[in-house]
């Protein structure tokens, strides 16, 4: 969690992508049915920057262009933690938490008892190449969403405590609930 530099090379993305990628599913043994299984990556610092220099090496941008990426990537962090959460549900329109009445909801927890809603979630309807390549969970049979929570809440407190030792998202809906954590590094 910790940010400064950090000395990737474009070969060192799938490790990174696993480092801050989860996968929990809510599972009904008696009915033998996978009710909801979600796959989400957290858009740390540390992701982010991996994330930069493998973009960077793919579509070979200049020293210039890859700077201003890295800058205005790092700067996001600073307004709110992102996911990149691709969902599989018992039925397809499960899957979106877009969808009015959505048979999931989604919040940003911590170890500290903090639960935030979602600022923005935007569907991702035709995932493209680069969703493809670096996230590779990705396929034509789950929905994809990014998910932005707020850093600080309204009245300006953080919205993930600084003592907090993980993070995690929880989905909720009428047949159960899970959480996808992530330690907080010291």
């Amino acid at each position: 969690m910790g940010q400064g530099p950090r000395e990737y090379v474009a070969t060192d993305y799938e490790s990174v992508l696993r480092r801050w990628t989860r996968e929990e599913s809510i599972v009904s043994l008696s009915a033998l049915d996978n009710f909801l299984t979600a796959t989400a990556t957290y858009e740390s610092w540390d992701f982010r920057w991996a994330y930069a220099i493998r973009y960077a090496e793919d579509y070979r941008l200049t020293v210039d262009q890859t700077h201003a990426l890295l800058q205005s990537s790092l700067a996001e962090t600073q307004k709110y933690h992102q996911f990149y959460v691709a969902l599989y549900a018992q039925r397809r329109p499960w899957s979106d938490l877009t969808a009015p009445n959505a048979a999931w909801i989604v919040r940003l927890i911590d170890d500290q008892g903090n639960e935030t809603a979602p600022s923005e979630i935007e569907r991702i309807n035709r995932p493209g190449a680069t969703e493809l390549t670096y996230f590779p969970y990705t396929t034509p049979w789950r929905v994809v969403h990014k998910i932005r929570f707020p850093v600080l809440t309204l009245d300006g407190r953080p919205t993930v405590s600084p003592q907090a030792r993980w993070l995690g998202l929880r989905f909720a809906g009428a047949q159960g609930h899970q959480q996808l954590l992530w330690q907080i590094e010291g």
